[in-house]
């Protein structure tokens, strides 16, 4: 039964029994995988404090099954956390800034949804980690950085919308209307009736989320980035075909 190492995010965390903790993690190279950290409830643990949400860390991991060997029915069960370090705390930095620690959750939220246990996810642990460090560099403000992750993950998951062209019909734009359950902007040939009408800053700001044009973020007005965020996440939990949990709880202020 191997040991291996990697890099993680630890996503999400439980109570296990009266010491133990179940803990989510995104791993650079094994993509999603649940563990046990054996006695991190205890005061006197070596490494509980590491094995918060949002926290960047070094592990080594026991797993139940042999290297290269699939679990039945595709889930590997609970491996076991034997070591870890600290590559950036990034949940306890956050602890005191509500709007950025909200934003950090439902990072940490969206990746687990995306992800399926035991399968690589390089790029989107990417993302995680560098939004996270965007937040607490707080060099951009936290909703900005959180649809920018937001828009780029589903880019990475294969559902972009479409801003620059019609998403049914590939003309040109940009056009004046976007319809989620369509993919995106759409041209007047292809709108579906109850599309919205975003004004074209907008879809704008939604261009430079995607592509990192942050002079172009920063300086986008309050209404603007209102108008991106109900867009963004609606096509998220469109294609999620559920809410998130924590975003409603993300402070837009």
């Amino acid at each position: 039964m191997p040991l291996y190492r990697d890099e993680a995010v630890v996503l999400r965390v439980h109570k296990l029994g009266e010491a133990d903790r179940i803990v989510t993690l995104l791993t650079r190279r094994h993509g999603r995988v649940r563990a046990v950290g054996k006695g991190v409830r205890r005061t006197n643990s070596r490494f509980g404090a590491r094995l918060e949400p949002g926290s960047h860390i070094d592990v080594q991991v026991y797993s139940r099954l042999p290297e290269g060997q699939a679990a039945p029915g595709g889930r590997r069960g609970l491996d076991v956390v034997q070591q870890t370090e600290s590559l950036g705390a990034f949940g306890a930095q956050l602890a005191g800034d509500y709007p950025r620690w909200t934003a950090a959750s439902v990072i940490c939220e969206t990746a687990e949804r995306l992800t399926e246990e035991g399968e690589p996810a390089l790029r989107l642990y990417l993302l995680v980690v560098g939004a996270l460090r965007a937040l607490v560099a707080r060099e951009h403000d936290p909703g900005l950085i959180l649809d920018a992750f937001l828009i780029r993950a589903m880019s990475n998951a294969g559902w972009e919308p479409a801003l620059l062209e019609c998403a049914k019909c590939s003309r040109p734009g940009p056009h004046v209307a976007f319809n989620v359950a369509a993919g995106g902007s759409v041209c007047d040939d292809c709108r579906p009736a109850g599309s919205a009408r975003p004004q074209a800053a907008t879809i704008a700001l939604m261009a430079a989320l995607l592509g990192g044009d942050w002079g172009i973020a920063d300086v986008s007005e309050g209404s603007i980035r209102r108008e991106s965020t109900g867009l963004i996440s609606a096509h998220l939990q469109w294609h999620l075909e559920r809410g998130l949990r924590s975003l409603p709880l993300v402070d837009r202020a």
